[in-house]
């Protein structure tokens, strides 16, 4: 059996795609998935499953969400070794008087070239901050997330991928969680 991570996009913001966890749990287990356990209401899903293949994992539950709850939900697979690296590849944690509570991790579907942040033509948003690891880029918010146009729908848009970002006490929790399995 794999562990997986599932990090749903769009579930339970501001009234969308409305999905109650135990409904969301009992959906994924119906679909085959073993010891099924979500953390808050925002879509994160640890699953175990014969299927090793992450993105295969995701479109299965895609599949079955759309089923179930007649909802399209963008999901991207990571696995525990994406969460460690969240802690020992982001250069904001190492800056003195590292503010968690402004760092985000916006969790991406694909690797990125490290020039993909030319792309997303961040100095437009200064002084807010970011940085590009493969599939992750660590975001550092000057005021705060609900406070910039430097979100996942511009992120999307910008290099033509999926993403769902996380706030960093949550990637701090889904870590603990993982090595808790």
């Amino acid at each position: 059996m794999t562990t997986h991570l599932a990090l749903l996009r769009g579930i339970n913001v501001s009234g969308h795609n409305m999905i109650k966890m135990e409904a969301l749990k009992s959906c994924l287990e119906a679909v085959g998935f073993k010891n099924v356990v979500t953390y808050i209401q925002s879509g994160n899903v640890f699953i175990d499953s014969e299927e090793e293949n992450g993105p295969k994992v995701g479109f299965l539950i895609k599949q079955g969400i759309f089923k179930v709850f007649g909802h399209e939900v963008p999901i991207i697979i990571i696995n525990k070794s994406d969460l460690q690296a969240c802690f020992t590849n982001n250069e904001f944690l190492k800056e003195k008087d590292a503010d968690t509570k402004k760092l985000y991790v916006a969790f991406i579907s694909a690797n990125l070239r490290p020039d993909s942040i030319n792309d997303l033509r961040i100095s437009q948003f200064k002084p807010d901050e970011a940085r590009i690891d493969d599939n992750r880029i660590f975001i550092k918010y000057a005021v705060g997330a609900g406070k910039t146009r430097f979100d996942q729908k511009y992120i999307e848009k910008k290099l033509n991928v999926s993403a769902t970002i996380r706030n960093w006490n949550t990637v701090t929790q889904l870590l603990k969680m993982y090595e808790e399995r």
